[in-house]
């Protein structure tokens, strides 16, 4: 038997500038290195000022165009006969986060009520159906399948549109494509893509971000902030669980991904870690340099298809996909504190030919600092032992507690939900059951005035996504024993460990 220590300390990992700088493969793009270490640089200062471009937006207030915003969708809802349906959507987006209200109302009218009011409505109730089209585990399938379109059926632009918005971004270096297509590949929430060829021959994506989407973006998150702050004064379930710091959570998310020089700097820092693993069967599209700016990415073009699309003839071996997905995310986590934030099928593409996977759209990537990750093992532990004393010591690492915080109440108040999850499932720790039980600390966490970290969150979305990923392609696997052996292979490492002992 192998027990794990209470409080794992975990070695700090190269820094990602080093990482950057000894990259084979980010060298082989002339003057990527140097922008590379640009974008790493100015990444952290950027991602500051939207942290408090979102607590202000969150923030309830009255404004002019909020005013007219709130009124418009006033109007919209009105018409729609679904007065309820702002406080569903946010509900039912706050539990795709892990933070559930009340059950979600799986009935045809409501659902209908609440996809007209997306359908009607700006481009961050798009983005709030994205998050329920891939909360697979938080909520139920009806859900989850209603909402699909928000991540697949997005509006194109109208032709000539995007291209325009390349012309005037790229300037003389627009030069450089010897070949867009003016239809695009996929059109989401904040932009489309576009095939594209580069003069020496380089086949690449083009991201372009709508116009006029960040004022419109903003202006609706203050509206959502309003109908939070009003849910929050008439039902008890919104205000304990934070409704508003949800908005200020998604807003949070949304405005980096609005950013595409933020997402440069994601995909240069995941490139760099996993070549740093080892892990060459997991790639991420390098940008282009010099042809990447708030509005307009260029990066190269990976090959593969959604898991989703796979058929029975693509002879890809799906346990061994599933092994080594799950260790590349849990690797670059656990020992590099840098992973993709949005996993979901749309986002990881599968080579057939060669059995390895390319991680594309790092609008959203989430960091941890060496203490978060050894919080992050401390209660991954303590969730496989059904430890409510545990799960809670852990969440200090995250700053979600503060270290002279009591939380005895908050201990005892947690066990009482997990002894009662475990009573219901006679005792059986699955890896489906991870996403349930961390609704519970989130839901215990938030009635008590604590917030959950965006960064834990987003880890904790992964782990679901990957528990789908491997009813996909490999549903006989017991997903729980791989995720606790790649974790006992870290922690046995002693590059990975410091100044902890394991007895096995």
């Amino acid at each position: 038997m192998t027990t794990l220590p209470d409080v794992p300390v975990l070695a700090a990992p190269p820094r990602v500038d080093a990482l950057i700088r000894a990259s084979r493969r980010l060298a082989d793009v002339p003057g990527l290195t140097e922008q590379a270490l640009r974008w790493h640089q100015e990444a952290d200062a950027r991602r500051a000022a939207v942290a408090r471009d979102a607590r202000r937006l969150a923030a309830p207030r009255l404004w002019p165009d909020t005013v007219a915003s709130f009124a418009s969708t006033g109007w919209r809802v009105l018409t729609a006969a679904a007065p309820g349906a702002p406080f569903q959507l946010l509900a039912a987006a706050s539990a795709a986060v892990g933070l559930r209200i009340e059950p979600a109302d799986v009935s045809a009218g409501t659902l209908a009520r609440v996809q007209r009011l997306v359908r009607e409505s700006g481009p961050a109730y798009v983005k709030l159906g994205q998050f329920i089209a891939t909360a697979d585990g938080l909520l139920p399938d009806e859900w989850v399948t209603a909402f699909a379109w928000c991540r697949d059926e997005a509006p194109p632009l109208a032709p000539g549109v995007a291209l325009e918005v390349v012309e005037r971004e790229l300037g003389p270096l627009r030069g450089r494509l010897a070949w867009l297509d003016d239809e695009p590949m996929a059109a989401g929430s904040i932009g489309q893509v576009h095939r594209g060829r580069l003069d020496d021959g380089t086949d690449v994506v083009v991201k372009v971000r709508r116009p006029g989407l960040l004022r419109r973006f903003r202006t609706d998150v203050e509206t959502l902030a309003l109908a939070a702050a009003a849910a929050e004064r008439f039902n008890g379930g919104a205000r304990s669980a934070n409704l508003t710091g949800f908005v200020e959570l998604f807003a949070q998310l949304a405005l980096e991904e609005l950013d595409f020089r933020l997402e440069a700097a994601n995909l240069v820092d995941s490139s760099a870690v996993l070549e740093a693993l080892g892990a060459e069967h997991m790639m991420a599209p390098r940008p282009v340099p010099g042809m990447v700016t708030e509005r307009v990415l260029v990066m190269e073009h990976l090959p593969g298809v959604s898991y989703a699309r796979l058929d029975g003839t693509s002879n890809v071996d799906g346990e061994q996909l599933l092994h080594l997905g799950i260790k590349g995310v849990l690797e670059a986590t656990l020992k590099h504190g840098v992973f993709h934030g949005d996993l979901h099928a749309g986002n990881v593409l599968i080579d057939p030919s060669r059995g390895t996977f390319s991680l594309v759209d790092f609008g959203i990537a989430g960091r941890l600092d060496a203490a978060q990750r050894a919080g992050l093992v401390q209660y991954l532990a303590a969730w496989a032992v059904n430890d409510a004393a545990g799960q809670i010591e852990a969440m200090r690492a995250f700053g979600a507690i503060s270290p002279d915080a009591e939380v005895g109440p908050l201990v005892d108040e947690l066990q009482i939900e997990l002894d009662l999850l475990r009573d219901r499932t006679r005792g059986e720790v699955t890896f489906d059951q991870l996403g349930v039980t961390l609704g519970r600390l989130l839901q215990v966490m938030a009635r008590n005035g604590f917030r959950m970290p965006k960064d834990l969150v987003l880890f904790f979305k992964n782990l679901l996504y990957l528990a789908g990923f491997a009813a996909s392609v490999a549903p006989e696997t017991d997903v729980l024993a791989v995720v606790q052996d790649i974790l006992l292979d870290l922690l046995l490492d002693p590059a990975a460990v410091d100044g902890a002992t394991f007895t096995v």
